[in-house]
């Protein structure tokens, strides 16, 4: 199993990257860093930088929101960030946000939005493989653009860079979308997820790496879901402190009827908690909200306790199948305490 250290850009109102946490992980063999992107500041950005002050570990978005782009600037981007951090580090971890975000905040329709992944996915890999002008005739997405307005005088074209097909992993969380991510994606970036839930996603997933035709497998394909790792003597004050992140999530981050955070937290075994929580959230409530979020919730999600805690908790991730563990957590001790659980040092 690989490591790799998940990122919290967002420090206040302001934006911060840990240079020397990511120089540690680095030096204690993580295989790659994480940024993410929300209505304020980009998952790209940050890699650029991360790629000139560091030499090796991987570049990784988890997520890019694919209505913030289009994805032939999706595929740019990505392909100059490899290009500038030497080739063959980077991962285009890729998600769908949701309609209050993608309508909301980047003025796109939600409508289509498996086929709109499945055409976005299609298109960044037409464009780095430059079998020839690229053109796609998609059910959400087509180039040329010839919808309305369009002045019939798109030209199709050719990346003027070369680089190499780069991976993508799609963050996913229903049964359709997992599928649909075994299917056309390189990795799946879980959601919510524990390990006992492995053996009914590899049913999902198998559905998808069925219908694939280019060799790609259970065993080639990547599984990466994120771990919350937090060294402490005293848990209630680790969960109290994990909580209103998870309420704000659950409870606010989406709409009532589509927040996939909160359909996550149901999926896990707490849809009582999933809909109290909203309903506080959304009613004002968020104190009420916060202390509604169960331990056992947090707890089943990350590793939190005393060293010899997360060792003996960290068996059941160990073996449960996926391929890369998403550390979330900067205590360099923590780092320390994982890189030796995953036996990357």
């Amino acid at each position: 199993m690989k490591l790799g250290l998940g990122l919290d850009l967002w420090a206040g109102k302001g934006l911060r990257v840990p240079i020397e946490t990511i120089r540690q992980a680095e030096a204690l063999g993580y295989d790659s860093v994480w940024t993410a992107e929300a209505y304020g500041s980009d998952a790209v950005t940050p890699l650029a930088y991360i790629a000139a002050q560091t030499e090796r570990i991987r570049l990784a978005t988890g997520i890019i929101q694919i209505s913030a782009r289009t994805p032939t600037m999706t595929a740019m981007q990505m392909a100059t960030v490899d290009a500038l951090a030497g080739g063959d580090r980077v991962i285009v971890g890729l998600g769908l946000s949701g309609p209050q975000v993608v309508e909301g905040w980047y003025g796109q329709p939600w409508a289509q939005p498996a086929s709109r992944m499945r055409d976005t996915v299609a298109i960044c890999r037409k464009v780095w493989r430059r079998d020839g002008p690229m053109e796609h005739d998609g059910r959400a997405i087509s180039v040329p653009y010839s919808g309305p307005a369009a002045t019939d005088m798109g030209k199709p074209l050719r990346s003027i860079l070369h680089t190499q097909d780069l991976p993508i992993w799609i963050a996913a969380g229903g049964p359709q979308m997992v599928a649909l991510t075994a299917e056309i994606a390189d990795g799946w970036i879980p959601m919510g997820f524990r390990p006992d839930m492995m053996p009914a996603i590899r049913d999902q997933l198998e559905v998808g790496l069925a219908r694939r035709h280019d060799g790609v497998e259970w065993s080639t394909f990547e599984r990466a879901p994120s771990v919350t790792v937090h060294i402490t003597d005293d848990l209630r004050a680790a969960f109290d402190a994990a909580k209103p992140r998870i309420a704000m999530y659950v409870g606010g981050m989406g709409h009532p009827s589509m927040n996939f955070h909160n359909q996550s937290m149901a999926r896990v075994g707490f849809p009582d908690a999933a809909a109290r929580i909203q309903e506080l959230f959304l009613a004002g409530k968020r104190d009420e909200a916060t202390a509604a979020v169960p331990d056992e919730f947090i707890d089943g999600g990350g590793l939190y306790g005393s060293p010899a805690r997360i060792r003996e908790r960290f068996d059941a991730w160990g073996s449960c199948d996926i391929t890369t563990m998403v550390v979330r957590g900067h205590q360099p001790e923590a780092l320390e305490l994982l890189a030796d659980l995953a036996g990357v040092r």
